[in-house]
């Protein structure tokens, strides 16, 4: 089938969920068509079966703000009339969801038929759909949506809980290309970062306020001073230099690494041995979940989604948001000796074998063609 999918193109979960989704779905042979306002950051050189549409805004005096919206959903209409799409799935509520039911209609009206399934990712559920000014246009969306998926079930339970929806909501989790074993550790790699006998902590993110990546640095701290380890911080954004000061402070400069923006993780994550995610809410916790695929025990906040995938005791542990003392309590029962950290890591890397790309992909797979069969 011919699938447009529109997303907002950055290193975000829902981003990198959508892009990852059409490109499996391209492997399977299907074709996909990305409409967005600049290349996907994770949809990398040429590839069979896929094509990228750019939304460009043009700039008129006459507009404070970009039309965005609009010309989304006009571009929605070029590429489903000219490519002969199938299938919407738009990414993200807003502006996507509306944008997708402008683009329907104008079609409809030309004797086009073509459903639309949205997929909300947390964000625009959770912190910008609570803005009251928004909830009249999301609740319309979501009627209107010919499907609605969530990626865990306590984004579903937000979804009704601030929105008069009456769409059912089917909960599709987020996923990951799974291995059976771990990587090979690159001694000569890690050594680059730490010693041999020292332990390394990562974290993952934007660096926004709602990560609590401060948190990060105040487990580290506490673990640092019973075990001797490094924490690499991979990222950016608007809370770094509030981080690099809070380093500084703590006396951790030349225990704390940051990496910066890094495309690929999954080698950061391989060299690591344990995954911190401090955050004040998570709609599901796709970092976490690469960090176990790679066989790394997870320390975390218990908000959201995120005990849907890291399980308390097994995976890594999860604790109530901002208690530092005990992550790092946690933090320290995994790394007290190298038998325990192996269980943990197995337990890790074998519950990261539930979200398999096959198994959800085909979940997916099933919304469209129930749709398309009505």
């Amino acid at each position: 089938m011919k699938i447009g999918i529109v997303l907002y193109p950055t290193f975000g979960g829902s981003g990198v969920v959508a892009t990852e989704l059409g490109k499996f779905l391209a492997k399977k042979g299907h074709e996909i068509h990305f409409i967005t306002y600049s290349q996907p950051v994770r949809l990398g050189s040429f590839r069979q079966n896929i094509y990228y549409h750019e939304v460009l805004v043009s700039e008129y005096p006459l507009f404070d703000y970009e039309p965005y919206e609009t010309v989304l959903a006009s571009k929605m209409v070029d590429v489903t009339k000219h490519e002969g799409l199938d299938i919407l799935h738009v990414h993200y509520a807003i502006p996507h969801a509306s944008a997708a039911f402008m683009a329907r209609e104008i079609l409809k009206s030309q004797g086009i038929n073509i459903p639309f399934v949205t997929t909300l990712h947390g964000t625009d559920i959770t912190l910008v759909g609570k803005d009251s000014s928004f909830e009249p246009v999301i609740t319309f969306c979501l009627n209107e949506s010919d499907a609605v998926t969530a990626v865990s079930e306590s984004l579903k339970s937000d979804t009704y809980k601030h929105f008069k929806t009456t769409r059912e909501i089917e909960v599709i989790p987020n996923f990951i290309p799974v291995r059976k074993k771990r990587n090979d550790v690159k001694k000569e790699v890690r050594r680059n970062y730490a010693m041999d006998d020292e332990p390394i902590l990562c974290h993952v993110s934007n660096f926004r306020k709602v990560k609590r990546v401060e948190d990060v640095l105040r487990v580290f701290s506490i673990v640092n001073q019973q075990v001797k380890s490094k924490v690499l911080l991979v990222g950016d954004g608007p809370e770094r230099y509030r981080l690099e000061k809070l380093c500084r402070e703590l006396g951790l400069c030349d225990r704390v690494i940051f990496l910066g923006k890094v495309r690929d993780t999954q080698h950061v994550l391989e060299i690591s041995d344990l995954f911190v995610l401090p955050s004040e809410t998570e709609s599901f916790g796709l970092a976490a979940l690469e960090a176990m695929a790679m066989g790394v025990p997870v320390i975390s906040s218990n908000t959201g989604g995120i005990p849907e995938v890291n399980i308390h005791g097994e995976t890594g542990f999860t604790s109530e948001v901002g208690d530092v003392e005990d992550m790092a309590k946690n933090a320290l029962h995994i790394l007290k000796d190298d038998e325990t950290l192996e269980v943990f890591r197995q337990k890790a890397l074998d519950r990261s074998q539930s979200f398999d790309v096959e198994t959800i992909v085909q979940r997916y797979e099933n919304v469209y063609n129930r749709l398309l069969k009505k």
